[in-house]
């Protein structure tokens, strides 16, 4: 019994820390004054903002629910702990002890939206991967972590569209490009960003030998531009002849666009649209996700405030290891957790994925 109740006073203590980080009371009152503007008669006139405004009502009550009902259930655990503290029922105590174990697992899956808190982390994301060194192998990585991705996405309830893809010389992809979105996809997401490598038997040349391959997978929210003010001073615009196959169907215009920050060095471009303003405005999309997403990482309060050592430091580092041969194994290397289940990593099976998110994230934080 007293292991019952030193559980308890845990709980208690952490929910309290855990309410105070989330400001629980400003949530509801946000919560109560986008249900006061959705009542207004002429709230649907602009059926974007309109969206956004039901999309994050519903977050919140949904969010402030569960806290709300687990600190009502765990109160009730510490009444009812008092009395059967004095009546010494077996029995109760026993079923005591699988209430509160319960209420231990239900806090542990409540807690990682503790982590979740960001301005950023409930939009949708544009997850790329890019082939790195290693040729074939490479193209070939770069497919089976687009693959692991989408099953991931695709298992988790989330929708997932694939917006492009370059496809390798001989097998796999050079590129691709997804856009996800479901319940905290960026938040979730965001720490998967860097360098993936792979250790195997290449089955691409005829001795089999044992190869290293990379993958970039870059991951962005999706930013519209009039969420964020960026000077124009700091970008320099080009503008191109659209590639294409060639015949009748070539373009003949200088439709493409190439967007340079010029503080960071980032680089997009745009060719896939029919006029240069649409791909200017895909390609400035572009720019201000990974700008956003930098920022993000680095904690910067302004977008100002980011310069080109910040990109050298903190872009594409190396955060997870997948060894195939001469063992099996998967290891993060920010939070030295690792798994010898390589197949069910890479199947996208999100009970294997989401430790590794959840232990990043959780990183993260306490830095």
């Amino acid at each position: 019994m007293h292991q019952v109740i030193e559980k308890i006073t845990a709980l208690e203590k952490e929910l309290k820390d855990a309410l105070s980080f989330l400001k629980i009371e400003e949530l509801e009152t946000r919560a109560t004054e986008i249900e006061a503007k959705m009542q207004a008669p002429d709230f649907w006139n602009n059926q974007a903002k309109a969206q956004e405004c039901s999309k994050e009502h519903g977050l919140l009550r949904q969010k402030v629910k569960e806290w709300r009902q687990f600190e009502e259930d765990l109160k009730y655990a510490g009444e009812l702990t008092k009395v059967v503290n004095e009546v010494k029922d077996d029995g109760e105590v026993k079923e005591l002890k699988a209430d509160v174990d319960e209420l231990e697992k239900r806090y542990e899956k409540l807690e990682i939206q503790l982590y979740l808190s960001g301005k950023y982390d409930t939009y949708p994301v544009l997850l790329s991967v890019h082939a790195g060194a290693g040729g074939t192998d490479a193209s070939d990585w770069a497919e089976m972590i687009l693959r692991m991705y989408t099953r991931y996405a695709e298992a988790k309830g989330w929708k997932v569209v694939l917006q492009d893809r370059s496809l390798g010389e001989e097998a796999g992809i050079k590129s691709a490009t997804l856009r996800i979105e479901g319940e905290y996809t960026y938040g979730f997401l965001k720490e998967e960003a860097g360098v993936h490598r792979l250790v195997r038997l290449s089955p691409f040349n005829t001795k089999h030998t044992r190869e290293t391959s990379f993958c970039l997978v870059d991951i962005v929210p999706e930013i519209s531009e009039s969420e964020v003010e960026i000077d124009e001073e700091e970008l320099r615009i080009d503008v191109f002849r659209s590639g294409g196959a060639g015949g009748q169907a070539v373009n003949k215009t200088d439709s493409a666009v190439r967007i340079t920050h010029l503080p960071t060095g980032f680089v997009v471009q745009c060719q896939n649209e029919r006029s240069q303003l649409q791909n200017k405005e895909q390609a400035m999309k572009a720019l201000l996700s990974k700008l956003i997403a930098l920022q993000e990482k680095l904690q910067l309060k302004e977008l100002g405030d980011l310069r080109g050592e910040h990109v050298q430091n903190s872009w594409g580092n190396q955060i997870r290891s997948y060894v195939l041969h001469p063992y099996q194994m998967v290891k993060d290397h920010r939070t030295d957790y690792e798994t010898s289940r390589v197949e069910l990593v890479l199947d996208g099976n999100p009970n294997e994925l989401d430790v590794f998110i959840e232990k990043a994230l959780k990183q993260t934080r306490t830095k």
